[in-house]
């Protein structure tokens, strides 16, 4: 039997003096951190940027198939890509969590170990959050801090009419990913004594599991001199997030389908399972990749970079949003992302 102790013998202080026993703090920003009655930062003339997110059971995530450690890792991740997405650098971020009675102490701690290892990985410090009871499943809150120079900070909502549209890493693997997770459950529920059977794909789970932000990618725009005129993250799938900036910017799009950047392994899965892979990339979500316009001068820097990919390019509004298929045709661009609220 696996040690089990109640979370009731810690108390609520106890448990987060347990959870937050070993913090080590990274960031010169953080002067006051967990322990006290607030969090003190200091960004040293930067600016500040924050974002929040919160993810519940049931609509965000299934424990079925979601190990505990993984889901603290990605927790973090997924509001450190927001930061990202902003061009800041992500220092400081605080964590709630809500459970019910059938999370012991050990739970938790493994969860926590997931939130420690994005920390580390990121070099962020967790300065604060709160824990609660909650009467079924588990809520997690994630507020993340950034700091960026004044005015550096890049929005949805400048891109220019002639920019390339880019976008990194490779889309549609975290949906896929879901969709063998959720399929082996589904096997699972109704053989419980059928071993899942997940094909080796490791690189569609490990994007699905375990997300990565792009760090890399904003110390890259960095180190080349070159600030995107505008800038979001890609997690309700691309064709919304296209349709974002889009809409914020006042201006339409067109859209390359054979640019888009898919992973073989994505391409395989997707025909095994009788999906066409660029939709998945248009509207599979949780890529956690940045999309992002340049003006045309800082095209040949970003061809130093096989982690980006020019996609399309911004036009009039008047000109509507298009994707131009493989066989040549024009299509309306239309947003089937993943939307919370349609369970």
């Amino acid at each position: 039997m696996e040690e089990r102790t109640e979370v009731t013998t810690l108390g609520e202080f106890g448990l987060i003096d347990y959870l937050t026993r070993n913090i080590e703090i990274q960031q010169a920003s953080t002067i006051v951190g967990v322990g006290d009655d607030g969090a003190v930062i200091d960004h040293f003339g930067k600016q500040t940027v924050i974002s929040t997110d919160l993810l519940v059971e049931g609509i965000h995530f299934d424990l079925a198939y979601v190990p505990l450690k993984h889901l603290g890792y990605k927790s973090v991740v997924v509001n450190l890509s927001d930061i990202y997405a902003m061009n800041a650098i992500p220092t400081q971020i605080t964590m709630s969590l809500a459970f019910s009675n059938r999370f012991p102490v050990e739970a938790l701690n493994e969860f926590y170990e997931g939130v420690y290892a994005a920390c580390e990985t990121y070099g962020v410090d967790l300065v604060g959050g709160d824990t609660s009871a909650s009467l079924k499943g588990l809520l997690i809150s994630v507020t993340a801090i950034g700091e960026v120079a004044p005015g550096q900070f890049v929005k949805r909502s400048t891109a220019q009419k002639g920019d390339i549209l880019c976008v990194t890493g490779d889309l549609g693997a975290a949906f896929l990913g879901l969709t063998m997770l959720e399929r082996e459950k589904k096997i699972y529920l109704e053989s419980p004594g059928v071993q899942p059977d997940l094909e080796n794909r490791t690189y569609i789970l490990g994007r699905q599991l375990k997300p990565e932000a792009r760090k890399d990618i904003i110390e890259f725009l960095a180190d080349q001199g070159i600030t995107p005129t505008s800038m979001m993250d890609v997690s309700d799938g691309l064709s919304s997030e296209i349709l974002h900036i889009c809409k914020q910017s006042n201006l339409g799009v067109v859209l390359y389908e054979e640019k888009i950047p898919i992973h073989q392994e994505t391409k395989e899965v997707a025909m095994n399972f009788g999906l066409d892979p660029t939709a998945a990339a248009l509207s599979g979500g949780e890529d956690y990749e940045l999309l992002f316009t340049l003006k045309q001068d800082d095209y040949d820097k970003i061809t130093l970079n096989e982690n980006i990919s020019p996609i399309g390019y911004m036009t009039e509004n008047s000109e509507g949003a298009h994707i131009l298929t493989k066989g040549g045709n024009k299509y309306k661009l239309v947003a089937q992302g993943w939307n919370a609220f349609e369970q």
